[in-house]
């Protein structure tokens, strides 16, 4: 049975980075090194993993958990033709991107509950609070970029982003709205540069409570981003990844981000034409081959 320690998140901060493509080739690279594997689709409003499997007609679909159609989450989880790899369609409910807490909080329940080993998130592109919550609960969110500044910039936008979020939690779990307006402060750093760090802030945060802030700072240095730079025209093009690394040691005191490479494949686009995941249609393709790899460095 899964659990909230068995849940990878997939997330592309910004559109079309190739998110989907990865999350159903990497739900199949964990099948094959002996992992049970339900994939979710949680692109609310826009979902398309089931495309990738080439899954045509859908009996159902997350609207009719959301809607209480089914009582259990594993009510609605479908068979595909891969062994072990098994997946749960998304939603079109209008509304359903702005999902209710309580209804957000029920599925996340219903998530680590699921009977497999892995539950592998395909999340929304953009950094909106439902794409932020399930990443928090992930044991690994994998986040997935392109080589081109903008993309990069959007992948910094959101560890930033969720550190805020994860760092609010901390500061309102252990009532000290002191720091929760720090934070918001920290928001505007041109008006408060001495905030645009996180040394900065933190400087800052062990003025007003010298325990909590080393508590949270602790939580914030045992982030351990993996991100993915999809499309690199070369193997040992590692220029993406020492850009955003850079970043995040700068000003997010984060210098433990794993970085992954998968290559430019036109026979990702040979795989998307023809329905079928291309660790089906071309084993032996460069984009295969990388992704196995990131399926080695993430299996338990």
């Amino acid at each position: 049975m899964a659990n909230a320690n068995n849940i990878i998140a997939v997330i592309g901060p910004k559109g079309g980075v190739g998110k989907t493509t990865i999350s159903a080739n990497l739900a199949i690279a964990l099948s094959r090194l002996g992992k049970k594997v339900v994939a979710v689709d949680l692109d609310l409003g826009a979902s398309n993993l089931h495309a990738i499997f080439g899954i045509k007609q859908l009996k159902n679909s997350l609207d009719d958990f959301v809607q209480n159609k089914v009582a259990n989450l594993s009510d609605i989880v479908m068979d595909t033709e891969i062994e072990n790899v098994s997946m749960i369609c998304g939603g079109d409910v209008p509304g359903i991107t702005n999902m209710p807490y309580q209804k957000k909080m029920k599925l996340i329940r219903h998530l680590a509950m699921l009977d497999c080993d892995v539950v592998l998130l395909d999340l929304a592109p953009g950094a909106s609070y439902n794409v932020s919550d399930f990443a928090l609960i992930a044991q690994r969110p994998l986040l997935v970029t392109t080589p081109e500044i903008p993309s990069l910039m959007n992948v910094y936008s959101f560890i930033k982003a969720a550190v805020s979020r994860r760092l609010l939690f901390f500061f309102k779990k252990n009532k000290v709205p002191e720091l929760v307006d720090l934070l918001e402060q920290a928001r505007d750093f041109e008006k408060h540069p001495q905030l645009k760090t996180m040394e900065g802030f933190f400087n800052a945060a062990r003025k007003i409570n010298p325990a909590v802030a080393d508590s949270a700072k602790k939580v914030i240095q045992n982030l351990n981003p993996f991100l993915i730079v999809n499309r690199v025209p070369a193997k040992n093009d590692t220029k993406a990844g020492r850009i955003i690394q850079k970043m995040l040691k700068d000003f997010l005191s984060i210098d433990s981000a794993v970085i992954k490479t998968i290559r430019e494949d036109r026979a990702v686009g040979e795989a998307l034409a023809k329905m079928k995941p291309i660790l089906l249609q071309s084993p032996n393709s460069f984009f295969a081959m990388d992704i196995e790899e990131i399926a080695r460095e993430i299996r338990e």
